[in-house]
């Protein structure tokens, strides 16, 4: 099959798509930093080709969705992770931007040509955080990296579940608690207490790569077992990840904003 990985220039990302092309599927890593993203692939086997694509820019999105003449598997793996407030090309808060509308934009607009399915990384902080329609961006609240953080993981399940009511497949996984960049950058005091308990980035990867052939109901979500840590397994979602009323009105709002759509 032809997958996309967006961020698949290091860490989750990097390991999925090494591991999709050592089992003969044609990948497609997409993201911004191309050079990076050119010496990954030249580290895996098999047939791996490398692609720019900004998240945070809409125009970038759109340049590289027009690239694309067919893709099976759609993995939308890159993100950010509690960054301080900062703002993308079209003026969205970050986290919401390239977590969610950029991911959202390129899967509607490459909609007509994903034959497969599309799968979503998400995460367990969806747990505690809530979804702010009224102020996705945060122009009215008092910022919290985390909480925006949180939110634009809540935002992920939200567009897996709106696919998958839409009759599209969807999947949404979770590395877990995972040693990569996105985690090293963060100036946490413990993390070199509890680096050598958290999984590996091909560990992380085992979730996205189960959610690539899985037949399992569209919808599904695969997180590690014991919550950050372990195998995958099928996790049921709380109730706010799946809402109906939530979902519609997030695509509705997200539809708006980026000026993308699913095609009826």
């Amino acid at each position: 099959m032809r997958v996309i990985v967006t961020g698949g220039n290091s860490g989750v990302g990097k390991a999925t798509a090494a591991a999709l092309a050592a089992d003969g599927h044609s990948v497609v890593i997409a993201c911004r930093d191309v050079d990076k993203a050119q010496q990954a692939a030249a580290q895996m086997p098999g047939e791996v080709a490398v692609a720019a694509l900004d998240l945070g820019d809409l125009a970038s999105v759109r340049a590289f969705a027009d690239s694309v003449e067919s893709v099976d598997v759609l993995v939308n793996n890159a993100g950010v992770m509690a960054v301080p407030l900062t703002r993308t090309a079209d003026g969205f808060e970050s986290h919401i931007g390239i977590n969610h509308l950029g991911h959202f934009a390129l899967a509607c607009l490459l909609a007509d040509r994903i034959t497969n399915r599309v799968i979503s990384v998400a995460s367990a902080t969806y747990l505690f955080s809530r979804l702010h329609l009224e102020d996705l961006n945060w122009e009215r609240r008092t910022y919290s990296r985390w909480a925006a953080y949180g939110e634009s993981k809540l935002a992920n399940l939200l567009f897996v579940a709106a696919l998958a009511g839409r009759g599209v497949r969807a999947y949404a996984t979770d590395p877990g608690a995972t040693d990569t960049d996105i985690t090293r950058s963060l100036d946490m005091a413990e993390h070199a207490r509890i680096r050598r308990l958290m999984h590996s980035p091909a560990q992380g990867a085992r979730a996205s790569l189960q959610a690539v052939t899985t037949d399992l109901p569209s919808g599904t979500y695969l997180a590690p077992r014991f919550n950050q840590l372990g195998r995958p397994k099928v996790t049921r979602l709380r109730r706010k990840a799946v809402d109906p009323d939530a979902a519609r009105r997030l695509w509705a709002l997200s539809a708006e904003l980026t000026g993308c759509d699913w095609p009826s």
